[in-house]
């Protein structure tokens, strides 16, 4: 059974990560989340649930705004062409629905079963980074440095690349 909010944010609090969770109407999409602007400062994501091939799933963490060729990330990463995982896939290895990808969902995948890969504007150009807690229902504020080690906690290494250049 997949980790509910609840319980991601009680792991959250466990390891003494402080992290802050708005509720909202539910987003599918970066354009209705920017309507929550006014409330949620900090950098916003979009993130990318790929297949690639031959080994692991890929979850891409970007910017709002980026724009990047999907086939020039799994070229960045190494994994050549790429797709988009299926709803299906994407339940079974993050535990969300479509509409609520987020890098939380790795709670839910084992080591090594998706690789993560942060734009690093993303994560070195702001104090504070946005992103669903496992729904769309509610979004959680924290440091980009607290999310790297809540990662690490479960066994999973993030990559940081400039995916600004993959146009």
């Amino acid at each position: 059974m997949p980790e509910t909010p609840a319980g991601l944010l009680a792991r959250l609090a466990a390891l003494g990560i402080r992290a802050r969770t708005t509720e909202h109407p539910p987003v599918f999409t970066v354009t209705e989340s920017q309507a929550l602007r006014g409330v949620l400062p900090g950098g916003h994501a979009k993130n990318l649930f790929l297949k690639p091939k031959a080994g692991p799933f890929l979850l891409v963490v970007l910017e709002e705004d980026a724009k990047v060729s999907v086939n020039a990330l799994g070229r960045a990463v190494g994994l050549g062409r790429v797709s988009f995982g299926s709803a299906e896939e994407l339940y079974a290895q993050l535990g969300v629905e479509p509409g609520s990808v987020t890098p939380f969902g790795m709670v839910n995948a084992a080591p090594g079963a998706v690789r993560l890969v942060f734009d690093q504007h993303l994560m070195q150009g702001f104090e504070q980074v946005n992103f669903h807690p496992l729904t769309n229902t509610a979004t959680t504020t924290l440091s980009p440095a607290e999310l790297l080690r809540f990662l690490a906690s479960l066994g999973h290494e993030a990559t940081m690349l400039d995916l600004a250049s993959l146009t």
